[in-house]
């Protein structure tokens, strides 16, 4: 691979490795172990594997290598280590780095499975959390402290579509020397360049826009080469949570096709943003990239593009955002999001279920919030069928 390749070319070609046989769609590896030619071969692999030679399954694999060198390429990281799933990902990048007494500070907008690990599990070892508003750098200046060790958020937050300064929180968390971990999810690969803007850390969930179509979990961390050697995979190794060669290679199919999908489905929630502004069965329309979106400028600045998921708010509450879903007949009702299918979900009783009310209010995860990850579906049919199911919520 080289350097000067564009973006489409780096998804395609980049990491590959043809064995003897000179395959064309890359090799699945579908094995836990390797032969060594001699005992003495054996030994010096384990004192130090070569970057093409493998141990073990759970260290590595030249399928999940190829993944990794391919999405580290994309994301303009000099290192990736592929998890089994986002929240392997997620919890692998924090706990490595973190002991007892640390402290973090995390954006209180999480998904909410990263809430339990920040809330329930950081803090039984006795790492100190503390929660700010995301967007309120005032509040960034606030929390941290010398201690600090690692900062967390999501770039735009689940489901309420909040989006965080990257560029300003690293600078006032490298001011006291803590590292940056920066959830891109929402973001997604393409529109993404947190490392660039000062993230240290970039972790994703490639069950989600890098599959991207409902057929595998996976995640993955990126950082530096003496990061992602010497503390991301001595604990991934250890904890057993990598990502399998079969799992790679549907990771790496997708990344062929990422870039055309992604955009392809920012445009698709772009139109449906503006088909919506002001719909009298709404509260309100959340799109990071339409001009309606209070960081806006923001985004643009930071991403070029809005992502692929819009938040509306129904008026009438949750029985009104069920009929809305049980009216849908195009978009699904499902909990994932990144999909080549169009997804809707109610974050109250799904995703965020576990938050008490409160915790929701505070959050603006609303009784009647719906998240809608926009698929590649066209524009005109999913716009048709937003508008037959907001229809059918008023008719009741």
């Amino acid at each position: 691979m080289k350097n000067e390749w564009n973006r489409r070319t780096k998804l395609v070609h980049g990491g590959t490795r043809r064995s003897q046989y000179g395959e064309v769609s890359e090799a699945i590896f579908l094995t836990q172990g390797f032969v060594y030619d001699s005992a003495e071969a054996a030994e010096a692999r384990f004192l130090q594997a070569g970057d093409d030679e493998f141990i073990y399954a759970r260290y590595g694999n030249p399928t999940v290598a190829m993944f990794e060198d391919r999405i580290a390429a994309l994301e303009g990281a000099e290192a990736a280590f592929a998890t089994a799933s986002g929240m392997a990902a997620v919890s692998g990048a924090l706990i490595s780095m973190l002991k007892a007494g640390n402290h973090v500070v995390s954006a209180r907008a999480l998904f909410g499975s990263c809430l339990y690990v920040l809330e329930e599990i950081l803090t039984r070892y006795g790492v100190e959390v503390t929660f700010v508003d995301g967007p309120d750098l005032d509040a960034w200046r606030a929390a941290v402290r010398e201690d600090t060790k690692v900062v967390f958020f999501e770039t735009i937050a689940n489901p309420t579509l909040e989006v965080v300064d990257v560029a300003a929180v690293a600078e006032i968390a490298h001011a006291v020397g803590a590292k940056v971990v920066a959830d891109n999810v929402f973001a997604t690969p393409v529109f993404s360049r947190a490392l660039e803007q000062g993230a240290d850390v970039v972790v994703y969930s490639a069950t989600k826009h890098i599959d991207g179509q409902g057929r595998a979990l996976g995640g993955v961390i990126l950082g530096t080469q003496e990061y992602i050697r010497k503390t991301i995979e001595p604990y991934m190794k250890h904890t057993g949570g990598s990502m399998s060669p079969f799992t790679a290679w549907v990771m790496l199919k997708g990344l062929e096709t990422i870039d055309l999908r992604v955009r392809a489905q920012a445009d698709n929630a772009l139109a449906i943003a503006e088909a919506l502004q002001g719909h009298a069965g709404l509260e309100r329309v959340l799109y990071p990239g339409h001009a309606s979106h209070a960081q806006h400028e923001l985004v643009k600045r930071q991403m070029g593009k809005g992502g692929t998921v819009i938040a509306l708010d129904i008026k009438g509450g949750q029985a009104a955002a069920f009929r809305f879903l049980n009216a849908l007949e195009i978009v699904v009702i499902s909990n994932n999001l990144g999909d080549a299918k169009s997804i809707a979900t109610h974050p109250a009783t799904t995703t965020h279920q576990r938050l008490s009310d409160a915790q929701k209010d505070a959050l603006g995860i609303t009784p009647g919030l719906i998240r809608l990850s926009v698929g590649i579906e066209d524009a005109e049919d999913l716009i048709a069928d937003v508008m037959q199911a907001l229809e059918a919520v008023t008719q009741q």
